[in-house]
């Protein structure tokens, strides 16, 4: 429970979480382990779970009209992917694959931290502050690059 604990306070969307927050929001969290090309989600899959990377490194890939995946970015430990999924249930906008041969992630049910949030204001207040400063920040910098 430690290392997740810490994985969070790290992790910039629990940014502002009270040790006892963080607590409760480590209870959701379930430790997966990966292989090296194992998929951990794929494009267009449904979007159910958000993760946190442990140990190891994925690759997040996104497919073009064409069928071709180019590879956008690594993640690494204290990395979180697959948040959108916390708004909209919606599709994964790409697939994340293991690239290391102990990859370590734990997966949050969205559904039970919806459930978490709106039980717990505060904590929802911040987890919600917190994905739209990052889906901000996301938008502002593919701006940049257009």
């Amino acid at each position: 429970m430690d290392e997740i604990k810490k994985l969070l306070k790290y992790a910039s969307l629990f940014h502002g979480l009270n040790d006892a927050q963080l607590e409760r929001v480590a209870h959701l969290a379930q430790e997966e382990r990966y292989a090296t090309q194992d998929v951990i989600f794929r494009q267009n899959a449904p979007g159910d779970k958000m993760y946190i990377v442990s140990g190891g490194q994925v690759e997040v890939l996104v497919q073009d009209d064409d069928g071709t995946s180019l590879a956008t970015l690594y993640l690494g430990s204290g990395q979180i992917f697959g948040e959108m999924a916390l708004l909209d249930q919606g599709k994964r906008s790409a697939t994340v694959v293991a690239v290391q041969p102990e990859t370590v992630v734990y997966a949050i049910d969205g559904d039970t931290l919806m459930t978490l949030c709106k039980q717990d204001t505060a904590i929802g207040y911040i987890v919600m502050r917190n994905i739209a400063l990052d889906l901000s920040f996301k938008i502002r910098h593919h701006n940049y690059n257009v």
